[in-house]
This record gives C-alpha cells, structure tokens and sequence, in this order.
C-alpha cells in the first residue's frame, strides 16, 4: 500500500487552489490555454447579428440610414422625371435604331416612351450607388434573418421589391446599353414605410417608453396613404408619356380629384394600360384604407375608455391632483369635483383620474360637459404599475387622493387593496402627498407614512356617539367641513329654512394673530377674553388656537391661556377674513336698527354680514362708549318680578385665580371622584378614571374614560342570558336609573370601540352615564369583549332588528337613543341606491311600532336620506322635496340639508365626510380638528365637544350675545351653535283631519242608544286621553267603534250631504287609529308573551309635528327659546387641576400603567 501511494504523483504548482485564487505568473511557460465565456456565439454572424439587429441603439441606426436611403431613391427618381423631356428621343439607339418621335394613335399605343427614358449619366451614377448599398444592406439582413428556410426570406414582399428596384441596375453596369431602361424606381416608397416602421418600434426600444398604439396606427394610416398617392401620380405619369405627356403636377391633380370622389373630368387617361392602373389603384385604396381607417377608429375608442396620457409638458407648467379609485361612481365625482373646485385658489388645478375600470356612461356624460372636460382627466389603469403612475404623472402631482370602495362585502379586503395602492404610490413618488381614505381602524397602521388619514368607523360611530350626548351632533360636523356661502333656503318662505341656511354657510378657517383683524387687538389677553369679544364685534367665533413651535391644536384652551402673536387662531365664520371688507356705521343708526328689527322670537340672523361673491362685508359695532366693567345688560321688565340680578359678570382680560377657582368648582369631576353618592356605596359601583388598559386597535387615541376597578366576566356582558354571577335576562330586570343606548350593528368591528369611549369619557357626570346595549348579528369576538369589559354598564345580545321579541328583551321600550347602523352585507346590492333597502325598511319598523323612540340612522348614499321615517300624505315633506330639487338645480352642494330627519340629527351618510378628506388639501387642520371635536384625539389642554339645554330658568339670558359672555365669564365654555326645536305648522288638510279626529268620540255619542250614555261619556273621555292611555284598561274604545260603523250601514241620517262627508272623514281617523292600535296591541302581546311589563310602554306618544334644525354660530342678537340646546366646547378640565388632585384623581391609572398616569399630569 505504501508503495502504491507513493507512485501517486502530486498536484503540480498551476492546480492548487491558492494559483486559481491570486493567479500564477508562469503560466505564460506552461501549456494552459486560457477560455474565454460570451452570452451569445461569438461568431461573425453573431457579432454582425448583434450590431445590426439585437443591439437597439444600433439598429436604430441602420433602420434610420435605410429608411433615408429609400426617400433618396424616391427623390432621385422624381429628379429625372422633371429632367426627362418624353418629346425628345428614347432609348438606346443600337437598339432601337427605327424609334422616332412620330405621333401615335389611340388605336396603336407606342411602346418606347414607356420602356425607355432619358436617364443622365450622373443621375444614373447616383442611382446606381443607392442600388448596390441597398441590395447589399438586403441580402445582409436576409442572411443575418436565415432561420432555416430560404423561401420565408425571399418572398417576402420587401426583398421583392428591392430586387425589382436594386438588380436592373446592377446589370446596366455590365450592360452599358440598358442605361435608360424604366425601372419603377418609385415602388422604394413602400420599402421607405416599412423602414419607418421599424424606425419607430426601434426607438421606442431605444429609450425605453411604453409604444403608443396610437401613433403607431395614425402614422401607418398616413404613410399608407401617401404611398398609394405617390405610387398612382409616379404610375399614371409614366404611362401617359405615351398618352397625355402629362406633368408630375397634373398627375398629382388627377390623382387628389379622383380619390376624393369628385372628378371633374378635365383630366384623364388616355391610353388603356394607365387606365388599368387607376382601377387597380382604387380597388386597392377600397380594400386597404378602410382597414386601416377601422384599426385608427377601434384604438380611438379604446384610447378614450382608457384615457390615454397625461403629458409631461403639462405637468411640469400646469398643477393637477390625481384621484385614485377602485371604481368611479357618478355621486362619488360629484362630491369630489364640486368640493375641490369650491376654493378659489384651485381653479386652475387639474384632476387626474385613475381608475382600474372603464368609464360608465353617466360618468362619460358628465366630463363631456364643458366646465369638467377641460379640467378632468379620465385614465383607466392600475396605481400598481408604474406605467400607468407614469401615464398620470405622478410624481409632479401636487396630491394624491386614494379612496375605498365602501360598497364591497369585504371592507377588510378593500383595506387591503388601498393600502397596497398608498404603498405603490409612495414607492413611485415618495414626495407626493398622500391623502387616504381607510375604512376599518385597524388597517390605519399600514398607512400612517400618509399625509392625512380619515378612518371611515372610526369618524362613523364616533358621530353615532355623540348624537346621543349632543343631538345632531352628525349634522353639525357635515355642514361644518361642507363648502357653502350660505345661500341655500333664502328664496324659501319658511323663516327656519332662511336662519338654518345662512347659518350652514359657516366654515372653520384660520389666521396668524399678528395678521388678523378680528384678533389682533387681543395679543396678551386670555383666549375666553378674544372669543368673546371677537364674537361681540365681528360675529366670528373663536375656538381654537395652535402655538408656533407646536403642532398640536388647542380647542378652547381656557381662561388661562394668553393669547401670543405667533398663534395661529381657528375661528368659525361665513367667510374667511381675507375675503372680508370692513366697515364701521355710527352708533345711532345702529340702535335706529335694532329698534326697528328687534321683535319676533324667530327672525333672520342681524349682525350684517353681507356675502356677495365670496366676500364679505361686516358691519363694526362702535364699542367706544363701554366702560371698563364690561356692558350690563338688563332684564326684560317681565322678569322683574323674580327678583333676579340681570347683570352678567364681564369676561376679564386676564383670568386670576379665583375665576380658575370657580372654573373647576362649575364642572362635576370632583364631586363625582371624591364624594361617591349614597346609591353607588349601596350599590357598590364605584367607578375609577384612567385610560382603557387595551385597545382593540393599533392608532387608536388613549382616552382618558370611567372604568371599573376589575374587568367583568364575559359572559356577565350577554345581556339576554344569566349566568352565576346575575340571573338577569332582559334589560328591565337590571333596574337602570337612566334610558339605555341601543346600537344595532352587524357585527362587532373595532370601531364600535369608538363609539363607546365618547359615552364614557372622564368628563361625563358619572350620574348621567347611560348603558350600552350592543344588539349584533353576529357574535363577538374575545378581542372586542377584552376591550369593552373594563367600561361600565356596557352589554351586548345577539339579535337583530327584523325580530320584534329580540327588540323587547334588549330595551327598546325604554330606551332614549336607538342607534341602527348600516348593514355590510347589504353594500353590495345590484342597483347601488338599493344598498340601504333593508335598513330604511327597518327603520321605519321601528318608527311605526316605537313612534316615541329616538332613531339615529347611518345609510350610505346621501340620497335615500329622503326615505326615512316616509309619509307618503305628507305635504309637508313634499314641500321640502320641491325645494331640494330647486337647491340641487341651483348648483348647491347641501341640496340635502332641509329634509327633515338630517336636519334633525336622525339620519347621516359616512359619505358626506368624503368632503372631509378633499377639503383637507385647503385646510390641513380640518382632519385634527374635527377628531377632537368627536373626542377621537385627547390632546392635553385642548377641550372637548358637549351641550346644555335652555331651561326657564335660563331665557333671562335673552340673546346668544348675553349667553355668550354668561358661559365666557362664567365656567370658560365657548357657545358654536344651537339645536333648535319648533311646532310644524300643520296644512289646512291635516288641521282639518286633527279636528275630525277629536270629535269622533262625539260622533259615537250620536249614534248610541240613551241606555248606553254613561258608557259614552266614559268612552268620549277616554277616546280624548287615548295618547296616555292602555287599550287593555279600556276595551270600549274598539267595540264602541265598530258599533258606529255597524250603525252606521243601517241607518240613514238626516241631512244625508254635509254628514255623508263628515262621516267619511270620521271614518278614516278611526281607521287611522285603529292601525295605530292594532300596532300597539302587537307589540303589547309580545311583551306578554315575553314576561314583559307593559308599564313603560308609550305607543302614542308620537313627535311627528316637530321640527328641528342646527344655528352654526348664529348672530350675537339671536333670541334664545325654551327647549334650545346650545353646543359648547368646554375646556379640558384636567387643565385646572393641581398636581395632588391629579395624583388622586388618577390612583387607577397607577394600576393600569406608570405611563398613563404621568401622561394625566398637566
């Protein structure tokens, strides 16, 4: 073995692998052979194949040479046509020694002229040349094109024509006597087209942009024609030579007049072989162009569903916003161009649209129309590829817009599919400003890269949760971030119509201090103090202010805080101050008008503010005279009588410590915390305050809430069903002190969260805490119930709307608010508006069966809002739909406004917040502002959204002036607005049919025998008392009812004309109240059926002849009226609370999380 392995010889010095890795020296002396690795073949016609084809820029090139190649060709060939003179000799002379320029006759054509021309040596030279470069540039690409089969290369129509056009050439030069020889020099004009083409696709290639098909096609149909055209004057010249002799330009002539169709005859071909050349010219243009033309015609229409290209030209000198969708619906467009274009500064914008689906026909009507067409750009593609990002523009966009699409089934996947489409365009254009549309709260993480963000739930139930706190709270927000000048309702006869109008034309608009004139004059002095008399003097109303060096706004930031000339201030006007003139009238003219127009509860708003065009004038009231105490204002003489001081403390400059002092005394927090009522130590609720200990969501805002001191068992939270804890299994059996909050929703998203945190804010009183009852479709899941079982008296059944017995156990009957929320199953119906069907149908449901119930409705198209709560006999509503549809012709973008339920708060669409998102490129604090307004943000010293209700005791006040400075001086509350409720004016038909309803008992009484008259009475009284009454306790009423009719079949009365017609009307109130009962008598049944009392049930209790609307910052000398609820943002009362109160005040918080607790400590 030994010996074997020592015959082994070992590896020599140019193997070992540290040789491979540093090289070696020497191997110049050894037999090594180096190899060389190539991609392709490196052989000649490789190399050749590479240059001339493969290599874009190279063959661009050569196409480029060939093509002008071939127009030299053309162009020689016209040269020696005009040199050419067919009355002089042809030919060669050794071979056509009898040729004579003797005339010729129509019967005998004369051969030579055609056969032969008078070609000059250096012409010939020349042509010559272009021959042999072209036929070997062919042959050259030919051999280079072999791919096996050599007829696929030689009849191939281009190598045809070059070798008719390029091979007689080359055999005159071994042939000196065919010199002058035709050769159809001008069919190179075809092989010149096919170069352009293949120019074309070669520079597309060589710069590397996307091939227009568009182009393409309009230069083939172009060059096509021009070919045809030059082929038949080159044609129809020659052959005439022996004919008409005619010149290039009657050739030309001839051949425009006859391919246009009109042919006046002068000229015409003579001879039959140039007539046979027109006919086969024109059978080819009728076969070829129509081809061409429906190719041109079909990539029109398919470029204008598409859209085509937004051009870089104009986006480098033109500013445009790109507005991406999954799919474009006409109201969508609508509220997007109609709030876009609402500012004056974005007239010239442009609006890219950038759409994955084709352009429906509504969509196609509206961007014919001229006002949109010149500015709308509709581009079908994906933002997924960056061809189509590129085709758009975007990264010279000066916004970007992405929105979902809220009718899918699955909001999850719609989600999904726009963060996908945030991400494309932030990869594409990462300076691009983004403004995106989420819908469910816990995809907003993936988005927070975006520039503005509005979560579609989280704005949805934050709304629905204020609507039970402050009424209409849903209105207020819509007309707030809604672009109007006021003008709706002025031409209206209704006085409500005209105040509710002009009011919604209120925006939120801001200012630097140092630059204003409404709040200039206030640098140094507390914000309550510029409020007030900004208010006072202008009519503006001041609610917010953001420091310089802090991005965080600030509402109603208190007395304490002193206003800096670096503040930006938030106010609330019918107008922006840029856009306002001023003017200052003398004082007795102005108490002349108070004079004058001070009468009447309900009058137009009167502090002179003039809009005309977007400007504003605004009378300065003289406040020269006042006294440094501030104004008194003195009671009516009618209030006299009480006793009651009439003056209003004044609001001071700067607040002391006793007006902070009084600040925290007026608000209920530290009476709740410190000194627990006598109840909750018998019942054993003591509440703690801190920040929910989890969030269902990632991005949600910590809010500062009552919690318990220990999370409830889960299944204590289902309502309907008991457990070992409590045997309770309906909502009357819990004893709640206050009315319940129902919510009825399809399944328990996250963002049901957010409608539970405003209901349990720390501000809240913990006396005036309502329960929350979930009533969901579907089951709940651990997370939703991990995040609801810290909050107090909150509960959840499974049910559903459609079933009366699931309405019954969950409290309905007692119930102050019932919330019903838009189905996701039902988004996706056929026909779009048919989306909220079955919610409007359940609605009025439990309008009909509960007509006392306050219903807050979300649906999705602001259109159906006209549904809610139908009446189809009611005049009324048919008036306010005549005068929607005179605001909608009038261009209004609140056309929807007067109807009824949204002016009362009852009913909203999520889409009215779109404009939300649009107005946020004018105004990039709307988005802040309006979650601190929902409570959605809690930043430190900035208040919170709440309201109070003008009582008797209140309308001493008088005026929203007086209230104004009452709240300002009083507890640092800033009024916005009021909720105003009025008695409908009834029509003469429906006050006639209430009077014929209140004399049916009297009626009955004449149809009734005089042994029953006791009975009569009691039923006359009773029938009158019917609204508080139960049909149970008296059962007289139905039978009395049916008498009168029976009585009525076999009795004739007398006077039978006026009585026919009075019973008629009778008749159909009893009807009318007998559904009333029927419906009544069902839901009393079912409660029976149940093991339900009856005894809080009010079915007649209806408020169907009321009417309620929203005052936006109405004028300082608005009266006040009974039943008013003025909105109010009321400082942070966190604000005036001492460290060691705080301290206290969060002991639950140190049980939560040390973060938390030192987040509290202001």
């Amino acid at each position: 073995m030994v010996d074997l392995e020592s015959e082994v010889p070992p590896l020599p010095p140019r193997y070992r692998f540290r040789d491979l890795l540093l090289g070696d020296q020497g191997w110049q002396n050894d037999d090594r052979v180096q190899v060389e690795f190539y991609m392709n073949e490196n052989t000649f016609k490789e190399r050749l194949k590479l240059f001339f084809i493969k290599n874009q820029r190279s063959s661009l090139r050569i196409r480029l040479f060939n093509f002008s190649l071939k127009l030299l060709s053309c162009l020689l060939y016209i040269i020696r046509v005009l040199l050419d003179d067919p009355t002089q000799g042809h030919g060669c002379k050794e071979l056509n020694r009898g040729c004579s320029s003797q005339n010729y006759t129509p019967a005998k054509i004369d051969w030579s002229p055609i056969i032969w021309v008078n070609r000059s040596l250096p012409l010939w030279g020349l042509q010559v040349s272009v021959a042999l470069i072209s036929l070997f540039e062919t042959m050259l690409l030919g051999y280079l094109s072999y791919k096996g089969n050599i007829w696929e290369q030689v009849l191939r129509i281009p190598f045809l024509l070059e070798i008719i056009n390029a091979v007689p050439f080359i055999i005159t030069i071994f042939w000196p006597a065919l010199r002058n020889l035709f050769i159809p020099v001008f069919l190179n004009c075809w092989l010149a087209k096919h170069a352009l083409e293949n120019m074309i696709n070669d520079l597309h290639r060589a710069i590397q942009r996307t091939q227009s098909a568009m182009f393409n096609q309009v230069l083939i149909l172009i060059s096509t024609l021009l070919c045809l055209i030059f082929t038949c004057i080159c044609g129809i010249q020659h052959l005439e030579r022996a004919g008409n002799k005619l010149t290039l330009f009657d050739s030309l002539y001839f051949c425009i007049v006859t391919f246009s169709t009109v042919g006046f005859g002068d000229v015409t071909p003579k001879i039959w072989p140039s007539k046979l050349l027109v006919v086969i010219m024109i059978c080819v243009a009728l076969v070829v162009l129509p081809i061409q033309f429906e190719q041109l015609a079909y990539l029109w229409m398919e470029r204008q569903k598409s859209g085509g290209n937004y051009s870089r030209h104009r986006a480098q000198t033109e500013k445009h916003v790109v507005l991406c969708v999954s799919s474009l619906k006409i109201d969508l467009l609508m509220d997007f161009l109609n709030e876009f274009y609402a500012h004056p500064r974005l007239q010239d914008y442009y609006v890219v649209i950038l759409c994955p689906t084709e352009m429906d026909a509504q969509v196609r009507r509206v961007l014919q129309i001229p006002m949109w067409s010149q500015r709308v750009i509709y581009l079908q593609g994906s933002v997924l590829k960056d061809q189509d990002l590129l085709r758009a523009k975007m990264d010279d966009a000066e916004a970007c817009f992405i929105l979902s699409s809220r009718c899918e089934v699955d909001r999850t996947a719609a989600d999904h599919q726009t963060i996908l489409r945030a991400w494309a365009v932030k990869d594409f254009a990462p300076k691009c400003p983004l403004y995106v549309q989420i819908l469910k709260p816990e995809n907003k993480f993936h988005i927070k890269f975006a520039d503005h963000v509005v979560c579609e739930e989280e704005f949805k139930y934050a709304m629905l949760a204020l609507n039970c706190i402050c009424p209409a709270t849903s209105t207020l927000i819509t007309l707030l971030v809604h672009t109007s000048r006021g003008q709706e309702g002025q031409q209206s006869p209704e006085q409500w119509q005209k105040m509710y109008g002009r009011c919604s034309g209120n925006e939120v608009y801001h200012i630097n201090l140092e630059d204003s004139t409404f709040f200039a004059e206030y640098e140094g002095k507390s914000f309550t103090y510029a409020s007030f008399h900004a208010h006072k003097k202008f009519g503006v109303c001041l609610i917010g202010v953001r420091r310089e060096d802090n991005k965080n706004i600030l509402l109603n930031p208190g007395p304490r805080y002193i206003m800096s000339s670096t503040d930006v201030c938030f106010y609330i006007n019918i107008t922006k101050e840029e856009n306002s003139a001023f003017k200052k009238q003398e004082q007795h003219r102005k108490n002349n008008e108070s004079k004058s127009y001070y009468h009447g509860p309900s009058r137009l708003p009167l502090h002179s503010v003039i809009a005309s065009m977007g400007t504003v004038a605004i009378d300065l009231q003289d406040t020269g005279c006042r006294s440094s105490s501030g104004p008194t204002l003195t009671l009516p003489s009618e209030g006299s009588k009480n006793g009651r001081r009439s003056s209003i403390a004044p609001v001071l400059e700067v607040a002391d410590s006793s007006s902070l002092q009084a600040c925290d005394l007026l608000s209920d927090q530290s009476e709740d915390e410190t000194t627990p009522s006598d109840d909750d130590i018998s019942t054993g609720l003591e509440y703690a305050k801190g920040y929910p200990p989890y969030s269902p969501y990632i991005g949600s805002s910590p809010t500062f809430c009552h919690l318990l001191h220990e999370k409830v068992p889960f299944c204590c939270l289902r309502l309907d069903k008991g457990c070992q804890h409590n045997y309770y299994e309906d909502a009357k059996a819990y004893g709640f002190k206050n009315k319940l909050i129902i919510v009825a929703a399809e399944t328990a998203g996250n963002g049901l969260y957010n409608f539970i945190v405003p209901l349990r804010a720390y501000y809240r009183p913990k006396k005036e805490l309502n329960p929350i009852v979930l009533l969901l479709d579907n089951p709940p899941d651990m997370h939703f119930l991990d995040a609801i079982c810290w909050f107090p008296m909150v509960y959840y059944m499974v049910g559903s709307i459609d079933n009366l017995d699931d309405l019954l156990r969950c409290g309905v009957t007692f119930a102050a608010n019932m919330v019903v929320v838009d189905k996701e199953s039902t988004m996706s119906a056929e026909e779009d508006y048919m989306a909220d069907a079955k919610t409007i149908v359940n609605v009025q449901t439990l309008f009909r069966l509960f007509s006392s119930l306050s219903i807050i409705t979300e649906l999705t198209h602001p259109a159906n809002m006209r549904f809610m709560q139908f009446r189809a006999k009611d005049c009324y509503s048919l008036a306010l739909s005549k005068l929607e549809k005179k605001e909608r012709e009038k261009g209004s973008n609140l056309a929807f406004m007067f109807r009824l339920p949204f002016a009362a708060g009852r009913v909203f669409s999520i889409s009215m917040l779109d404009t939300l998102l649009y107005q946020s490129f004018v105004k990039d604090y709307m988005i802040s502002i309006t979650r601190l307004l929902l409570g959605l943000d809690t930043t430190p010293g900035s208040g919170f959204l709440c309201s109070m209700k003008i009582t008797e005791d209140d309308l001493w006040i008088r005026t929203y002036a007086r209230l104004y400075q009452k709240l300002c001086s009083s507890t640092g509350d800033i009024p916005i607005g009021i909720y105003r409720t009025e008695s409908q004016k009834l029509t003469t038909s429906e006050s006639r049919e209430m009077a014929s309803q209140s004399q049916i008992s009297i009626s009955v009484e004449e149809w009734e025998d005089t042994k029953d008259t006791k009975e009569q009475i009691n039923n006359r009284n009773n029938h009158r008392n019917s609204t508080s009454s139960d049909q149970s306790d008296h059962p007289l009423l139905r039978r009395k009812s049916m008498q009168w009719a029976r009585r009525l079949s076999r009795k004739v009365p007398k006077h039978s004309g006026k009585t026919a017609e009075k019973i008629s009307q009778q008749r159909m109130s009893l009807y009318k109240r007998s559904e009333r009962q029927e419906l009544a008598e069902l839901v009393k049944n079912r409660m029976k059926h149940l093991g339900l009392s009856t005894a809080g049930y009010d079915e007649m209790n209806d408020h169907q002849n009321t009417l309620s609307y929203i005052l936006i910052n109405p004028s300082p000398d608005t009266r006040l009226e009974l039943n008013d609820v003025v909105y109010l943002i009321r400082p942070d009362p966190l604000a005036y609370v001492p460290n060691t109160a705080s301290s206290r005040k969060n002991s639950f918080c140190n049980t939560v999380g040390q973060d938390a607790r030192e987040e509290t400590q202001l």
